[in-house]
């Protein structure tokens, strides 16, 4: 037991830290150093459908809003279960799908990929095996090149499936003429911002503290957050099996919020900044209910938090992964708080492919 209270060496921790450098790696295979981008896609792309399963799926969401607000295109991200359940999906003329898995071996989404594949459609595959089946399967292909993971909770590979999803937005963004120089300048400082988020983690361990005494709690968040907001939830749902739910902010307010009648915390996760817009919301949260506050990313002067922790950084994307390394800390030490194993989860398995 002490060893577990205790986590200096668990997987999970170790490939935490990886971060930075498997990040390195990735942008040194994928951009060059004035700031071309060495990824092939296809000819006259009009839309995006991305597919995967859990943490991957976050990714796909991540990924669909950030097509639209950076390459200006339609995107739409499904899961690969119900991508298999429905009976029709989009196989018009144009229709790119994007298939992420970590092994590449992933059931579903595998299935799913095949399916496409049947109607003809064009694939890409983000993976992190260059030996998996859906590597071969695939038209275009994409390394995340995070090397074997061994904890069943994704951490290295996640943020290394979302550089390489943004990297392939940028892609698509220059082909359509638009001017991604900004975006290649943040994105370069990446694995420094990974490290100075790790600099913050004796503040996020006391948000941990708070939360390890909790037996329910709420995480919200807005636009493109929302896809941090799901992984969020399901890194600490996996680690320590606290009964943890994400939503839209928005969409929160719609009769979900009356269960903070019961006092429980509310963690809302911001990138861009806290919106007019939500500050009320979170405002009326206070005003009516007056549970703990807790924002992860950039707050608001119109909303006085129980406690903030946030990067100094002008650039939404870089703070996003930034955040991202902020809830798998927090997921790693509320579960070292309540001494569970992080590494094998009750119940949980995970497929492992070398790469």
């Amino acid at each position: 037991m002490v060893s577990f209270i205790l986590h200096k060496q668990s997987c999970m921790d170790l490939e935490i830290h990886e971060q930075p450098t498997i990040l390195s790696k990735i942008l040194s295979e994928y951009l060059t150093f004035d700031g071309n981008l060495k990824i092939d896609i296809p000819e006259n792309t009009k839309r995006i459908v991305l597919v995967a399963s859990g943490s991957s799926y976050h990714c796909a969401r991540f990924g669909a809003d950030l097509f639209g607000k950076v390459a200006n295109m339609s995107a739409r991200a499904i899961y690969s279960s119900e991508f298999l359940l429905k009976p029709k999906v989009p196989d018009d003329e144009g229709t790119v799908y994007i298939f992420i898995t970590q092994s590449g071996e992933t059931s579903d989404t595998l299935r799913a990929a095949k399916r496409a594949k049947q109607l003809g459609m064009t694939i890409i595959c983000i993976t992190n095996s260059n030996k998996s089946s859906i590597w071969n399967l695939a038209d275009y292909k994409i390394n995340c090149f995070a090397g074997v993971e061994k904890s069943i909770a994704a951490t290295k590979s996640f943020t290394a499936q979302m550089l390489c999803l943004y990297l392939l937005t940028l892609k698509y963004a220059q082909k359509a003429n638009i001017d991604i120089k900004s975006y290649i300048e943040d994105i370069k400082t990446l694995p420094r911002i990974v490290n100075e988020t790790f600099d913050m983690s004796k503040k996020i361990q006391q948000l941990a503290k708070m939360l390890k005494k909790e037996k329910n709690f709420i995480i919200t968040a807005d636009g493109i957050s929302y896809a941090m907001a799901k992984e969020a939830a399901l890194k600490i749902q996996e680690t320590s099996y606290l009964n943890v739910t994400a939503i839209i902010l928005g969409e929160f307010m719609h009769g979900h919020v009356a269960i903070l009648s019961n006092k429980i915390p509310l963690i809302y996760i911001s990138a861009s900044g806290v919106s007019y817009s939500a500050a009320k919301n979170l405002a009326k949260i206070k005003q009516d209910y007056n549970p703990p506050i807790y924002i992860i990313g950039r707050s608001h002067e119109r909303i006085t938090p129980n406690f903030n922790i946030t990067i100094d950084n002008e650039s939404p994307v870089l703070r996003m992964f930034s955040n991202a390394v902020v809830i798998q800390l927090l997921a790693l030490f509320i579960a070292n708080k309540l001494g569970r194993n992080v590494d094998k989860p009750k119940g949980l398995v995970k497929v492992v492919k070398e790469t």
